[in-house]
């Protein structure tokens, strides 16, 4: 089978959703299949090269990034508007892809995607394209784009349901979407939507997938005291981190680090320094990584902290990566209804905070004597795909080819 995956980057250098778009592309090609990418990047970080086996092709757009980078992603609060526009003025390419974006609703994005699309499924004749979502500038490129092979959605993240923003159109866009599509990808938290909601008219259209995410861990090099890694974007009420910091700051074990990688920290500035008063060196932000330096950050620990979203229809794949690794996975939940808790109960050396319980005395010593006992064991990777076998790579390939 000739297969095509539209991954988009421009956002997030390090998305979660590219990596397993390539992993699954990886794992599909080493079935025998011919496996082409279409990688949409920003032209500065250049995404990691392919699965070995697999095509990939790539389109860069610096111009969105700049413009998203001046207009803060449209994001409210943050800089005075007439300063992010004196900020876009300054790059001519960016105004032209505000132009594009804002005022003829065609960003060059989806444009140049659906385009690059048809060029190359003339060339190859692919038997199925599929858009990796979020975010959904392919998906809309994949639309209206004249193929000869099946259309596929893999929703990573929700589309009208995704309750940190309001996406444009709302259920019935993602229903004029699923109707140019001959199948969708679904993670079960999507499923209410499908059934007795909003979308329940697409039921047939839909299949649960899991992430590819579950793959063993390294071994950890030789190092003293105990590392607590995340890595991770923070957004303002679905994931923050200030209850993490609080937690930490009131453990304030001598021998432990915090890193803490990734974007987000605009809003969340004065809780980092007051965490970073109590704790100092053993505090660590070093922002946004490539998906090297970051797996590696991650390799290198010996307590892996997932922050709960707060929403109870996404679920981080970051998580089953943790687990795969066979190591400790502390969660801090912020919500009762978080979809990973049940997956979590499963796993034995997960340990599962409420923000609702607060950072009490009680809660400190239950982490401390959590933290002497799991640190330094792993779970052999058998183990763990044995409680978790939906969300192997070999296990989603064969999901997705079942589709077609």
């Amino acid at each position: 089978m000739r297969l095509l995956f539209l991954l988009d980057s421009v956002e997030n250098p390090a998305s979660a959703n590219a990596l397993l778009g390539r992993r699954l592309a990886g794992e599909l090609t080493a079935l025998g299949h011919t496996v082409h990418l279409l990688e949409l990047w920003d032209g500065q970080t250049l995404p990691p090269a392919p699965p070995r086996g697999v095509t990939a092709h790539r389109l860069a757009f610096a111009d969105e990034r700049l413009m998203n980078t001046a207009l803060e992603n449209g994001a409210k609060g943050g800089t005075p508007v007439p300063l992010r526009l004196a900020r876009l003025a300054a790059h001519p390419t960016a105004v032209a892809a505000a132009f594009r974006q804002l005022v003829l609703h065609a960003p060059r994005r989806t444009v140049e995607c659906r385009r690059t699309v048809q060029q190359l499924d003339a060339q190859h004749h692919f038997d199925a394209v599929c858009a990796v979502c979020a975010p959904y500038r392919t998906a809309f490129a994949l639309e209206t784009a004249r193929i000869s092979g099946k259309k596929l959605l893999w929703q990573l993240d929700p589309y009208a349901s995704n309750r940190d923003y309001v996406a444009p159109g709302g259920f019935a866009r993602e229903g004029k979407l699923l109707d140019a599509t001959d199948a969708a990808f679904i993670t079960p938290q999507a499923l209410p939507d499908y059934e007795g909601g909003p979308l329940t008219p697409w039921r047939g259209k839909v299949r649960v997938l899991g992430f590819p995410a579950l793959l063993p861990g390294a071994d950890v090099p030789p190092h003293s005291g105990t590392r607590c890694v995340f890595c991770g974007s923070l957004y303002p009420t679905l994931r923050e981190p200030d209850f993490a910091l609080e937690l930490f700051a009131a453990l304030n074990a001598p021998d432990l680090t915090l890193t803490m990688a990734g974007g987000g920290w605009q809003r969340f500035e004065e809780a980092a320094h007051r965490a970073a008063d109590t704790l100092g060196e053993r505090f660590v932000r070093p922002g946004p990584l490539p998906p090297a330096q970051a797996a590696a950050l991650e390799a290198g620990a010996d307590i892996l902290l997932n922050l709960g979203n707060a929403y109870d229809n996404q679920m981080p794949s970051k998580l089953f990566g943790y687990l795969g690794s066979g190591k400790p996975v502390l969660h801090l939940a912020v919500s009762d209804r978080d979809p990973t808790l049940p997956y979590l109960a499963r796993y034995p050396l997960a340990l599962v905070l409420h923000r609702k319980d607060g950072v009490t005395p009680a809660t400190i010593a239950a982490l401390r004597r959590w933290l002497a006992d799991v640190t330094g064991r792993r779970l052999p990777y058998e183990q763990v795909a044995a409680l978790y076998p939906e969300f192997t790579p070999q296990r989603v390939a064969e999901d997705f080819l079942a589709v077609l």
